[in-house]
């Protein structure tokens, strides 16, 4: 797969026509290698139609237009990319008037989504280094170096030295078929190394996301994250709390939604990440052992579900990541004399609302995962039935997983999800024999009707 990288990687071709200052360089990486189409493995049987549309129609129109980023390092890899972006040197305008299917997005950074049925190519004009000139509605940073704003359009070796990761500064010419390597990306992607372009601490600065980033990618690709990349994430890692709670959702799909998500957790959960995204959940596992086991758990699950192509939901996976903190809450409240059912509303409540300051749930998720706990209550309730009502609920299957997590983890003793799985499996005489085992059941003692007692009449007098 990379016959001819390593004679290619000591044959630098021409020098950059223009460097950012010597900070926001990568050392030993200022020379562009053009690595030519017999030398590399990205075919544009490989490239989706759409995108080959795209670059096409721009290099018609007389621009430059290049593929750039995952979807050329997972080329590199042996891998089928799947989303494929386009740099070019058009203006966003520019490609909106050669795009009816088009439409400018964001303020941060303008960006173009081109887009065909369901597939979006995503098209960004070469960005260049932000100068005293530029106002703020072109470029803005803050006090502490989050970029604002970021709309200052540069030439294409600008543009590969603003890109996070070396692997990810690989340009995909569809003149010629070459490939541009800015910043010895290839070398990265043959020793497997992540590494950041330019001083990582201004970097991380600029857009702490860019700290999830690297930990999805090293989980993603098996990479090593390069120790001068590594080292300020755990003292920075606090600044993931100016980043807004919508984006940083976004970013948590992202992380645990694509198949690695156990080895992300732990990878986050040693940069002193994954607080910034769950406080109350790293809280709650610090105080019950049960706690991480759970959530390892589930995520374990959902991986496997991923790799054999199976529906997955965020719901089912936040429901995991903040039932502990739901269930100390609850059992705080239970102590002050609330009933079991409010007390469990309650403290859902209160649970939700101190993680929307973090990351957003939008409602297509956070019903369902408040279902997915309040059936935690109900699930023990089995007789009559109510067993029936519960096994008819949308939510029921997704809250019979996390019970089975919970007696896992050690939360709760085991035996209630072996008795759903038969009342599942069994037919109508089975469901009626263990309807009637329910009495004995200890874990059902809590399912006694209480019966009204009945006013006396008053008699006439």
């Amino acid at each position: 797969m990379f016959k001819g990288f390593t004679r290619l990687l000591h044959s630098p071709g021409e020098h950059l026509k223009s460097l950012l200052d010597s900070s926001e360089s990568t050392t030993n990486a200022l020379c562009p290698r053009i690595i030519p189409r017999s030398e590399h493995p990205v075919s544009r049987q490989q490239i989706s139609e759409a995108a080959l549309k795209v670059l096409y129609r721009l290099n018609g129109a007389g621009f430059d237009a290049y593929l750039v980023g995952g979807c050329i390092r997972d080329a590199l890899l042996g891998k089928m990319p799947k989303d494929f972006d386009v740099a070019t040197n058009a203006t966003p305008e520019q490609v909106r008037d050669l795009f009816r299917n088009s439409r400018l997005i964001g303020r941060r950074f303008r960006i173009v989504h081109v887009r065909f049925g369901r597939e979006v190519i995503e098209v960004t004009t070469f960005r260049g280094k932000p100068q005293d000139e530029h106002g703020d509605h072109i470029a803005q940073q803050s006090d502490d170096g989050l970029l604002l704003r970021d709309n200052v359009w540069g030439n294409i070796e600008e543009d590969a030295l603003r890109r996070d990761f070396t692997v990810n500064a690989l340009y995909y010419n569809i003149a010629d078929f070459t490939i541009h390597d800015f910043a010895n990306g290839a070398q990265d992607i043959k020793s497997r190394t992540l590494r950041l372009i330019g001083d990582p601490v201004t970097r991380y600065r600029e857009d702490p996301v860019r700290m999830l980033r690297a930990v999805r990618f090293a989980a993603k690709l098996g990479f090593t994250i390069e120790p001068a990349t590594e080292e300020p994430m755990y003292d920075l890692a606090p600044l993931l709390l100016q980043i807004p709670p919508a984006r940083l959702f976004d970013e948590v799909l992202k992380l645990f939604m694509s198949g690695h998500g156990l080895i992300t957790f732990r990878l986050l959960s040693h940069y002193n990440l994954f607080g910034m995204l769950f406080p109350e959940a790293e809280e709650a596992m610090a105080d019950a052992a049960w706690a991480e086991d759970l959530i390892e758990q589930a995520l374990a699950n959902t991986d496997k579900r991923i790799a054999e192509d199976r529906p997955v939901t965020p719901a089912f996976l936040l429901a995991a990541f903040l039932w502990a903190p739901v269930a100390h809450r609850q059992a705080e409240l239970e102590k002050d004399g609330m009933p079991a059912i409010p007390a469990l509303q309650t403290a859902a409540q209160q649970v939700v609302t101190r993680q929307l300051q973090h990351i957003s749930i939008p409602k297509r998720f956070g019903m369902p995962m408040r279902d997915i706990w309040e059936l935690q209550a109900r699930l023990p309730l089995r007789r009559g039935k109510r067993a029936f009502q519960t096994r008819e609920h949308p939510r029921f299957r997704a809250a019979y997983d996390l019970l089975l997590l919970r007696e896992q983890a050690g939360e709760i003793p085991r035996g209630l999800g072996d008795w759903w799985d038969a009342f599942q499996q069994g037919d109508e005489h089975e469901q009626r024999r263990l309807l009637q085992k329910v009495g004995s059941d200890p874990a059902s003692q809590g399912d006694r009707r209480r019966k009204k007692r009945r006013k006396p009449r008053k008699t006439e007098q």
